[in-house]
């Protein structure tokens, strides 16, 4: 029998291959290593809960700054910014649109008021809106135009009566801060403060609200609450700030005939610490023990009355 050269070679491996044998490049090996912690869903491009954080970023950010001009969509809302003189750089009517006599009246007003109609083909409505809810019919607003702090101070000092301000903290629903712009150019006052952050911002939702005086009544964003309140005590204001449980009610407080500051903070929240800690009086509104609290427009209109009643007995 032949010897087969092979057999006293230990430790080789015999194969039926043919050529080089190849590995897997290391591929194994990576693959059981550990790929880190699993990204949260938010962060997770494909998941639902990344959509609506990026809808989230988007509403918070269009509430401090918004960009472009604004479109209100639907015949009764068109008509209510219409009725109230709410600026606007034209009206937008879808081609095809049935007429009705809310549509003829919103063409009579915008003609009547020089407001530009055009007529467009529905799909560009449906674009340029962002709303495929808007019946045929859109109303384009420019931005608001904010005033300037300083601009309302030295304004107010050269008024017939002290000056008197209402600035609004963590407000964030339109139909509040038009419902304030209303009671403050309703009882005398000189304008309305709101944050450039986290804040309701002046748009058609609150010029409706507003009922037109928006347009008359000055409204000013500030960029930090508690420089601002210093400002007004530099020029000699009290600001008294409402919120429950205050060392002064709205029977004890007698201060409205001076130059005043009011501070409404929202239903839930109340005032933030850093802006109640600069105010001078703490205030509260009476009302019946079992009701907890008061929407924040009407705890302005309130006070903001009391204190025009007090400017004019001072007056007599």
């Amino acid at each position: 029998m032949a010897k087969n050269p092979n057999h006293d070679r230990r430790g080789v491996r015999k194969s039926n291959k043919k050529g080089a044998t190849k590995g897997s490049g290391g591929q194994r090996r990576r693959g059981l290593r550990g790929k880190g912690p699993t990204p949260k869903a938010e962060d997770r491009t494909y998941h639902a809960a990344h959509q609506r954080k990026l809808e989230r970023q988007r509403r918070e950010s269009g509430r401090h700054e918004r960009v472009g001009n604004e479109f209100v969509v639907g015949r009764n809302p068109v008509i209510e910014c219409l009725r109230a003189k709410v600026p606007a750089l034209s009206l937008v009517v879808a081609q095809g649109t049935g007429h009705d006599d809310r549509l003829s009246e919103a063409v009579a007003i915008a003609k009547a008021r020089g407001i530009v109609t055009r007529e467009v083909p529905r799909l560009e409505l449906d674009r340029i809106s962002g709303n495929q809810l808007h019946q045929g019919i859109g109303l384009e607003i420019p931005p608001y135009d904010y005033a300037d702090v300083f601009d309302l101070i030295g304004e107010a000092a050269t008024g017939a009566e002290p000056g008197m301000f209402v600035i609004l903290d963590n407000i964030t629903d339109p139909r509040n801060l038009g419902a304030v712009i209303r009671s403050t150019a309703a009882f005398g006052g000189n304008g309305v403060i709101i944050p450039e952050r986290r804040s309701a911002s002046v748009t058609a939702v609150a010029w409706r609200t507003s009922a037109g005086t928006a347009a008359r009544l000055p409204v000013a964003r500030a960029k930090n609450l508690t420089r601002t309140l210093n400002e007004f005590k530099d020029a000699g204001y009290q600001i008294v700030g409402l919120d429950a449980g205050g060392e002064h009610t709205l029977d004890t407080y007698v201060g409205g005939v001076d130059p005043v500051v009011i501070v409404v903070g929202s239903e839930g929240k109340g005032i933030s610490r850093l802006v109640r800690e600069n105010c001078d009086v703490i205030m509260s509104v009476p009302m019946a023990d079992w009701v907890e609290s008061l929407n924040a427009s009407v705890a302005a209109g309130v006070v903001l009355s009391e204190f025009a009643r007090q400017r004019r007995a001072a007056a007599r």
